[in-house]
This record gives C-alpha cells, structure tokens and sequence, in this order.
C-alpha cells in the first residue's frame, strides 16, 4: 500500500492514532494544561506567519539539508523529547531513535523515558541528545551524565521550563497514574487496541526507568506528580553553571521564551537555545513560540531551535523564515508511531520532505535560509530585516 495515498498529511496519522492507542493513553499525549490556550496560540500564531509566492524561476531542486553543530543534516528538524514516550506505543524509543539513526537526524531521549540511555546504546545514531530534568543530588546528576555519555549520547539538553508539576486536567481526568494502574475503566480502554495491548504484553508495564533506579520503585503516583519530581530540582544559573562544567559535548537549554534571558545563557557557554513553551503542557498565558522567535533571533549568534505545534513543511519554512537554525517535533512523532507502528517515523519524514520541497517550489527557494526573503510584513514579522 502506498501510505501517502491514505496517510499524506499529519492529519491522517494523528487521526489514526487516536483510533489505535487506549483513551488514557490519547489523553497522556494530546492533552496540554488548563484551557489548552497556549496550545492553540501555537497553531494560531504560526498560521499567521505568511510567505510571498514567487514565479519565473524554472525547474529548482530544493536543498533541504542543515547544519548544526558543524554537522550537516539531511532534514532541518529532529525528534523532540517526550516523557513516559513507551507509553505512547511499545517499543517508542527504541523505535524512535532507530529511525532517527537511519534518517540522520536528532533523536532526544528524556530523563522519564521508558528505557535509559544504556538501553538504545546499539540503536541510536550520530545525533542522539540526552534530555535531563535536573536531578537535585550532585551524585545523581553526575552518575546521569555519566550513562548518557557513556550510551553514546553527546549532546545534553537541559529542561529549564518545568520548575514544578503542571495541572494538565484531561490527562489527570484520563485515570492515568505513574506506573500505570490497571482499573476496570482503562482495562476497558485497553481491550479496544490489541495491537497496542499485545505489544505491551510483551514488554511488560511502562516504567520510568531511569528514574526508577534512583528513587526505588515507587508506585501509585499522579501521572502529573510521578516519581522524577522526587529527586529533581528547579535550576538556577549556579545549577546551570555546574553542568555546564560536567558535560564536555554541545548543551542545550530548552524551554526560553524571554530574549532577556539569551544574553547571560551565552555568556555561560551554552551552545544553543530551544525555544519551547513545553507545547502547552506546563503554563497555559504563555506566547506561542513562533512570537518570541525574531526577538530571541536578534538577541544571539547561537543556533536557535524551535518546537510548538509545528505540523508540516510549510511550518518549518515559517520558522526558518523568522530566524531559525532547526525545528524539533514530539508529537508528531508519536502520532506516526502509534498509527504505522514502525514504519510511522519514516513516512512522516517523507510526508515533512515533500511537504518542505512543494512548499519551497512555490517560494522559488532552492536553500532553506533564504526563506527570510519571501517573508511578508506583519504584525509578528514587521520589524525583521528581510535580506
């Protein structure tokens, strides 16, 4: 079967999704906090970026290629962290950086993964990143760094937008605990997914496993409250300043909206900055990230990552138009995962491909950075300087 005739769009795969993993499961990765309006903010702002149209340029291959960290890269985006992302479909992690390694691309694990960093040492490829919520105990951070490295993770990415746990009512409505609790009603759930359920037959109850190994295996926990926040910390710039001196690869700070805060991330040595607002699971009066991006843009050298409701190529082209170097998926990852099982992560590369290059014909663009000239003023855009 040829899956773009049935599945050519991100649409299809997260509609399909929806069908194939148990109602808590949905909820656990649809669901942002509060009224979910930072979530819509993303989708909205991002909608209201517009690109002028160019003709009379003949046939243009597009170039689709980037490059961070002195490293090309065939895609300009890469594979977001996702907690618990096992949950989402046995096997996610394995499976996602599997399909990054073969892609070529950026596959981040997260410190509340289902497997550690040991556990895809034979999987991932040359760009895997390790995603740490910061530990409180010196002995912990330090042991953690340690493993990531040692399992081939040389990129660190420290989380600074979660310093306490979220509301997120849909999910806490779902039923879901941390491990999953097994109650009639999501036992109910569960026995409309067979495939779902027999893969995790397989593989035995998802568990932060990582964080298991720290803080003993405790149970019966919020899924909002799990285990993780047992041991971790809300960083300050001294926390920041210590694994800044611990880790000897690229480090990320991940979760900045304010340009204010640029200036001193670089003065402290940080390689790059992501912006994210968590796509809306963690502050829901925050900007969408689109808005923040020319100020932060103009506030730094570094290169500048992007997440936050991102959906096509034509988001992507959005993004690179205001400024920045890569764009980060999670979501969407998943939904192609749980709809295609492992075939899903590579056909959502090829939708993101095409999508990146019909969009790119349409802008007479051969070279992604070069988005910026077709930029049209408004109100986000006005003041951008267009080369």
């Amino acid at each position: 079967m040829d899956l773009h005739s049935k599945y050519p769009a991100l649409h299809d795969l997260r509609a399909h999704a929806r069908r194939r993993i148990p109602h808590f499961v949905w909820e656990y990765l649809d669901s942002g906090t509060g009224s979910e309006a930072t979530t819509a903010r993303n989708r909205n702002k991002l909608d209201e970026i517009l690109l002028m149209p160019s003709v009379l340029h003949g046939e243009i291959t597009p170039d689709l290629s980037a490059t961070l960290f002195g490293h090309s890269l065939p895609l300009p985006v890469g594979i977001a962290p996702l907690g618990m992302s096992g949950l989402i479909w046995p096997g996610a992690e394995q499976l996602l950086a599997g399909a990054a390694a073969q892609l070529g691309i950026p596959y981040t694990l997260s410190t509340v993964a289902t497997q550690t960093p040991a556990d895809l040492a034979g999987v991932v490829g040359d760009h895997a990143w390790f995603q740490m919520y910061p530990p409180r105990d010196p002995e912990i951070r330090a042991d953690m760094l340690t493993r990531a490295r040692n399992a081939g993770f040389g990129t660190l990415v420290l989380t600074v937008d979660v310093p306490v746990a979220s509301r997120r009512e849909r999910q806490v409505r779902s039923g879901l605990t941390t491990p999953p609790k097994l109650t009639p009603r999501l036992l109910a759930q569960i026995a409309r997914c067979p495939t779902w359920a027999a893969g995790m037959a397989r593989r035995g109850l998802p568990r932060m496993k990582l964080i298991d190994e720290y803080a003993g295996n405790l149970s019966g926990l919020s899924s909002t409250a799990h285990a993780g926040y047992l041991l971790r910390t809300a960083p300050d710039w001294a926390y920041l300043r210590w694994l800044r001196a611990a880790w000897d690869g690229p480090m990320i700070v991940k979760g900045i909206l304010d340009a204010q805060d640029v200036p001193r991330l670089e003065a402290e040595g940080i390689d790059a900055i992501w912006i994210s607002n968590h796509a809306g699971r963690q502050f829901d009066a925050a900007p969408a990230t689109i808005e923040v991006m020319p100020a932060i843009r103009a506030a730094t050298s570094l290169p500048v990552l992007i997440d936050g409701g991102f959906e096509g190529g034509l988001d992507i082209l959005r993004a690179i138009a205001l400024g920045a170097d890569f764009v980060m998926m999670g979501r969407p990852w998943h939904y192609a995962l749980a709809a295609l099982g492992a075939r899903g992560p590579a056909h959502l590369a090829d939708i993101l491909s095409r999508d990146l290059q019909a969009n790119m014909g349409q802008l007479g663009l051969t070279r992604l950075k070069d988005a910026t000239q077709r930029l049209v003023p408004t109100v986000q855009t006005r003041d951008m300087p267009i080369s």
